[in-house]
């Protein structure tokens, strides 16, 4: 998709919450290029407050804030505005973490490193659309990871209870979690 305007309908407002201020503001600019109204917040209390002020048509939302959770953010759009379209993103993607996103409400999950065409594709689908098959299929590595997140999110975050169901050592299991989703 191009760097060209979308027919967003009469409300454009889209807000962007990530604690990433480099890559927050390239995405909001290549939005506001594509027509979006963008509002940026870089925590969740700004995330929210900005949701209860003026709840948008469209929202992007990291799931691990410096100060939170991403979903918390999406529960408040929910409230005030529940036909709005939500995209989470997260850096560490994993399937309970993609399941919690859309029990609450998001319209969407994606990975990063997502460009903006990715993002646009996941507010823009609509519900009769299935996404396109993915072109790399997951590593062994990425199943291994998958699998640990999925135990570990079970387990309520408890590294001790992951490692134990898992017969891991602790100390390594939580080598494992600090670590970014392999490819």
């Amino acid at each position: 998709m191009a760097d060209t305007e979308l027919d967003l309908g009469d409300d454009k407002s889209l807000l962007l919450v990530d604690d990433d201020e480099a890559f927050v503001r390239r995405l909001a600019k290549a939005m506001e290029k594509r027509g979006f109204d963008v509002d940026v917040a870089t925590s969740v209390k700004a995330g929210r407050a900005s949701a209860t002020a003026r709840p948008p048509a469209y929202a992007v939302c990291d799931l691990r804030l410096e100060d939170g959770n991403g979903l918390d953010v999406v529960e408040v759009i929910r409230e005030k505005r529940p036909e709005s379209r939500v995209v989470v993103l997260t850096g560490y993607g994993a399937i309970a973490t993609a399941v919690a996103a859309v029990k609450i409400g998001a319209t969407d999950y994606l990975s990063k490193p997502a460009d903006a065409t990715d993002i646009i594709n996941a507010l823009m689908a609509t519900g009769d659309e299935l996404p396109p098959p993915p072109e790399n299929l997951m590593s062994a590595d990425r199943v291994r990871w998958e699998h640990i997140q999925r135990v570990y999110e079970l387990c309520d975050r408890n590294v001790s209870e992951t490692a134990r169901r898992l017969n891991m050592h602790r100390r390594t299991l939580q080598r494992i979690l600090a670590k970014r989703s392999p490819r």
